[in-house]
């Protein structure tokens, strides 16, 4: 149904990239419109005596000679080639790409294809671009200079992702800003200068890298019980509220290294010192802990199985049932190639089954500048790329030389910020697909989060994982479908042990700024009587809801699910956005003297419309504990 992905870039760009010939860097120059005074700029002031190798990628007209070799030798000592396929990069150099032709770099070597003259849109700093983060990884730089458009813009995620430095031209100095402002707006920029300061900026790069091992081994140190991250994590969850001390160590320490390299920075008390006065470094420490990699039908092979049993399946079922929408929910949705592909292939199925049932996804994430990218849904061609010219001619139209997607896809997906961690999941969720997010979590968040999922999740409700991800602490509750493919179906319907439930601020060892899971041994109590407890609840407690006094929804009780309903657009964790209508004025009401008074408060006879029809309903909140004044 999808087809197979070509030369995917790899997950998370491992360190200790090895280049050959005495290479430490390979800078990729990007440069369009008004991009030759740049160039000549910039290596007006690079010394031709460096271990770095330059390929510049500019678009050229077919039907005219380039003069750029030409040009560029006046400026430079550096040997200047135009590139022919297979041409090994050695430092020193300058390399050219030649017209019509596309270029990637494999294995330190560079490969030319023919241009397809059938694409209407070009993007060869693009394709350079990612191709030179997955061969290069942190030992590469991305440099985009003046141009019209957005192309190079695209690939900057992949770049970011493998660890690479990238440098923009001011928009200022440009005499067309298109691509510099493009690349801007995407948030991964590293530094915005003008070229004639960049040499001096690599030279910067390339001797603060060759620290990088001692810096590695130093935070590695400093992660553990000495604690000295955890006012780094105070300050990111002060501002961002994400607990980040519950994400891996490794993840956590080559973020923190990328930006202390990039800043100069060899001591972590420097740095961290320098995020509490400078909200900009707080942000882009941020953003660079939160950067996931995603794209549309990644994993064809996996999507397929979806496509011919799981889907199928849960739109029968649904049918059977007579419900009157099926819902999914993408977890760590970034920018919304996921959550589109997800959209596309129910869409597929249902008109292969004639089924004219509701799809509602709900796409989440907690880093809002990407939810936002994602919202409006517009994608260059090459990410299209394991889409059939079918499917993006059904689903997307051209807009400014990119992709939107079509309207009725775009309102199948409500894109929403939310902390898997410490939100309250989404309920009568029919799929939950939350791939390679898990990987950066430690034990004790994965286990929570799997059973925000298991809570979330229908009876016989599917979870879709990543390829390096497995059910740890829940294997018990799901039985699995598809190995080879982390597909996984929910086996029964009943409130998990207590550990389970745990939030992720309740108590726990603390060493060094890192939470610790209390051991499950430990933990007081007879499982299969507290298992009992919540069985009894569920049977008999009528439908109710356990929230904080900040009215987040902590625990739901009874059949309280059918009276929620989600609300169209950007959603909070609040418990009043998950009802609406009478019942929604009078929980507010309610709350709100409760909260003021510390009584109970009830009202009666409130009118709601529910999956079963027009109820009326009592409603009675009891505060269970005085509030702190």
């Amino acid at each position: 149904m999808i087809p197979k992905t070509q030369n995917p870039i790899q997950e998370e760009q491992q360190s200790g990239v090895q280049l050959n010939n005495g290479l430490t860097h390979i800078i990729g120059i990007g440069a369009s419109a008004g991009g030759l005074d740049p160039l000549e700029r910039f290596f007006d002031t690079m010394p031709p005596e460096t271990s770095m190798a330059f390929v510049v990628v500019q678009h050229l007209s077919p039907d005219f000679k380039s003069l750029m070799d030409e040009l560029l030798a006046r400026h430079t000592r550096m040997p200047i080639h135009r590139v022919i396929d297979g041409m090994e990069v050695e430092p020193g150099n300058i390399y050219l790409i030649p017209p019509k032709k596309d270029m990637v770099i494999q294995n330190g070597c560079l490969r030319l294809t023919d241009k397809d003259s059938a694409q209407a849109l070009s993007l060869p700093i693009d394709t350079f671009f990612r191709s030179l983060a997955h061969d290069a990884g942190e030992k590469a730089v991305a440099i985009i200079l003046s141009g019209t458009g957005s192309d190079g813009s695209r690939s900057l995620m992949d770049m970011h992702q493998a660890g690479g430095l990238i440098i923009v031209q001011s928009p200022e100095s440009s005499a067309f800003d298109g691509m510099p402002r493009s690349a801007i707006e995407t948030g991964f920029v590293d530094i915005i200068t003008e070229p004639e300061l960049m040499p001096e900026v690599l030279k910067d790069h390339t001797l603060h890298s060759l620290k990088g091992a001692d810096l590695s081994r130093m935070l590695k140190y400093e992660i553990g019980p000495t604690g000295k991250f955890a006012d780094i994590f105070r300050l990111l969850k002060d501002k961002y509220k994400i607990d980040f001390s519950f994400y891996k160590p490794t993840t956590v320490d080559r973020r923190i290294e990328r930006r202390m390299n990039i800043l100069h920075y060899d001591s972590i008390e420097a740095y961290g010192r320098r995020l509490a006065e400078d909200n900009e470094e707080l942000n882009a420490l941020y953003h660079d802990l939160l950067i996931g990699v995603t794209k549309f039908f990644r994993d064809p092979e996996a999507f397929d199985k979806l496509g011919e049993k799981i889907i199928p399946e849960i739109i029968d079922r649904a049918q059977a049932q007579r419900e009157d929408e099926i819902r999914v929910w993408v977890c760590g949705c970034a920018t919304g190639e996921e959550a589109y592909s997800f959209a596309i292939l129910f869409n597929e199925v249902a008109e292969r089954l004639n089924s004219r049932i509701k799809i509602k996804i709900f796409a989440t994430d907690v880093h809002r500048t990407s939810l936002d990218f994602a919202s409006d849904g517009v994608y260059d061609e090459a990410e299209l790329e394991n889409l059939s010219q079918e499917l993006k001619e059904k689903y997307f139209h051209r807009e400014n030389g990119r992709y939107k997607t079509n309207a009725h896809i775009r309102q199948m997906i409500v894109f929403s910020e939310q902390n898997v961690l410490t939100d309250p999941p989404f309920i009568k969720i029919d799929l939950v697909s939350c791939r390679n997010l898990l990987i950066y979590f430690q034990v004790v968040a994965q286990n929570k989060a799997l059973a925000m999922f298991h809570f979330a999740l229908k009876h016989k409700g599917y979870m879709f994982l990543g390829s390096s991800e497995n059910l740890g602490a829940m294997e018990d509750e799901f039985e699995t479908i598809e190995r080879s493919w982390k597909i996984y179906q929910k086996k029964r319907d009943v409130r998990l042990p207590s550990e389970m439930r745990l939030t992720l601020g309740m108590p726990g060892a603390r060493m060094g700024g890192i939470h610790v899971a209390p051991p499950l041994q430990n933990i007081p109590g007879d499982m299969k009587l507290l298992r009992a407890y919540d069985a009894l609840l569920d049977r008999f407690m009528p439908p109710g809801l356990l929230i904080s006094d900040t009215r987040q929804l902590l625990h739901a009780f009874g059949d309280a699910g059918r009276f929620f309903k989600v609300i169209a657009g950007r959603l909070s964790s609040d418990v009043l956005n998950l009802v609406d209508g009478d019942l929604r004025l009078a929980m507010t009401s309610a709350l709100q003297k409760a909260f003021k008074d510390n009584v109970g408060v009830k009202y009666t006879a409130i009118e709601i419309h529910t999956v079963m029809g027009k109820e009326r309903i009592d409603l009675e909140v009891e505060p269970l504990f005085a509030r702190a004044r």
